[in-house]
């Protein structure tokens, strides 16, 4: 019994040392890198000596050539429109100014803001509350820091910050305004949502006042009015009404939504012209709420 049980195991032993392995292992991992041929060296025969390296050349010395002048940052170019809100009895209101561009937005804003309406936004009864001296510190986080200038009572300073925060969150890096010092204001940033109540029931974002407008007019804006609906109509420039229409806000009768709509019209000349944004009243039909934007009507080519 022993002699074909040895004779098993060597065949066994034998049939193991020809089988392929079955770990998958790729051998022993490696202690240092391979080296690596220089291309640019012929490689040297077997048995042969290699010759030895030419001298190395001693080093050229540099040239004194002083180094080139700091390119100066470029100048912007171009234009940015930059929108401002107001204030018309006691309520924001928006408009628009085009300066050139520069990197300093949110300073360019509170300058214009400061500045207060042109003279054909002040005759609609806009006006600001905003003085001079009014500037940023800095944004970070979406956050701007802003230190108001300014005194007044508990109402016209909450306006003027209103002014601030709606003007400067256009700015896709900001999100909120901390003022510094707080000056009335909560002592955190502030939002938009935090002057909701300072809206009047129906604004108009555009037109704008004084723009020069062509037939069919995109009117757009917010209201808060009954049942949503927003009226529209153009008055030519003996106050006759050339064309009307209405639309719906996207919210209404007690929470605020946007709203856009398409009025078209005709003239025979060009002349001034006015856009009114209302609600009518579900009391009597009457017009409530009038928000009167004057326009320069261009007739259609």
């Amino acid at each position: 019994m022993r002699r074909p049980l040895a004779g098993l195991l060597l065949a066994t032993a034998l049939l193991a040392g020809c089988a392929p392995p079955r770990s998958g292992t790729l051998g022993p991992a490696p202690t240092a890198a391979p080296p690596v041929a220089d291309p640019a060296t012929p490689a040297t025969p077997a048995g042969t000596t290699a010759a030895p390296p030419p001298a190395t050349p001693p080093p050229r010395p540099r040239p004194t050539t002083p180094p080139p002048a700091a390119t100066p940052a470029p100048t912007p170019t171009g234009t940015i429109t930059v929108e401002l809100w107001l204030v018309r009895d006691g309520r924001l209101a928006p408009v628009r100014r085009t300066r050139p561009s520069t990197p300093a937005t949110s300073r360019l804003a509170l300058t214009e803001l400061a500045a207060g309406p042109t003279r054909a936004e002040a005759a609609t009864g806009l006006s600001t509350l905003v003085p001079a001296g009014t500037e940023p510190v800095g944004v970070a986080g979406g956050v701007a820091t802003v230190r108001l200038a300014g005194t007044g009572d508990a109402a016209a300073v909450r306006l003027r910050q209103a002014q601030v925060v709606w003007t400067l969150t256009q700015f896709p890096t900001v999100r909120a305004v901390r003022f510094d010092p707080p000056a009335g204001a909560p002592d955190g940033p502030v939002r938009r949502a935090d002057f909701a109540d300072l809206l009047p029931p129906v604004v108009v974002t555009s037109p704008t006042v004084g723009q020069r407008v062509t037939s069919p007019l995109t009117v757009t804006g917010t209201a808060d009015v009954y049942e949503a609906t927003v009226s529209l109509r153009v008055l030519d420039g003996d106050g006759r009404e050339v064309a009307t229409t209405f639309t719906t806000a996207s919210c209404g009768s007690g929470c605020r939504g946007d709203y856009r709509a398409t009025v078209t019209w005709r003239v025979p000349r060009e002349q001034p012209g006015t856009v009114e944004a209302y609600e009518v009243s579900p009391r009597d039909g009457s017009r409530v709420n009038v928000v009167r934007v004057p326009v320069t009507l261009v007739p259609a080519r």
